[in-house]
């Protein structure tokens, strides 16, 4: 019922009975009972809406790890990936894949989707692979790195590794190494 037809009857019950009698309380009882069936209408449709959103653990995961194969292929560029390609796959992959399902285990699961994948990994000589960082803090939770090294007598190697916003990036924390050749490689995205 509309208020300004409520508020009509509340006066002209007033005015017939000379006051003695006020109808307010029985018309309040009836917007009270709209207000209730509205707002429990909204509080159903936001329930939907909340399950809706959810997103599993598991599908996060997955989708980090989707990600951080495709930016370290775009890292590797047409150069360096087909030599490398299989044993990426293999043997660094598993490990990022296990470092990523650790984060997510550790990190408040109503916060996980706010975690993403920086989308342009370094050329060049850089190290940077990807980052995993938070959206809405603007903050970094991990980077992967990989890093050409060359030990005497052995030709060339990648050292894939990670740090952790933990001990502020200082530690390095091993993944793999996948060796290269005796010449040295191409510059990273060429």
């Amino acid at each position: 019922m509309p208020k300004w037809l409520q508020k009509s009857f509340v006066v002209l019950i007033t005015i017939l009975t000379f006051g003695l009698i006020s109808p307010s309380h029985i018309l309040l009882n009836d917007v009270s009972a709209e207000k209730a069936e509205k707002r429990d209408a909204l509080e159903s449709e936001s329930s939907k809406l909340l399950l809706e959103n959810q997103i599993d653990k598991t599908d996060i995961v997955k989708q980090l790890v989707t990600e951080a194969e495709q930016q370290s292929y775009i890292k590797f560029g047409s150069r360096i990936k087909p030599v490398i390609e299989d044993e990426f796959r293999d043997i660094i992959l598993p490990e990022i894949e296990k470092v990523i399902e650790v984060v997510a285990s550790n990190y408040p699961e109503e916060d996980l989707s706010r975690l993403t994948i920086t989308e342009i990994p370094s050329g060049g000589n850089s190290e940077k692979i990807f980052n995993i960082y938070d959206h809405v803090k603007k903050q970094d939770i991990i980077r992967f790195h990989v890093r050409k090294d060359h030990p005497p007598q052995e030709g060339y190697w990648f050292n894939f590794h990670y740090h952790t916003f933990e001990d502020q990036f200082q530690g390095h924390h091993h993944l793999g190494s996948i060796y290269w050749d005796k010449n040295t490689p191409p510059q990273w995205m060429s």
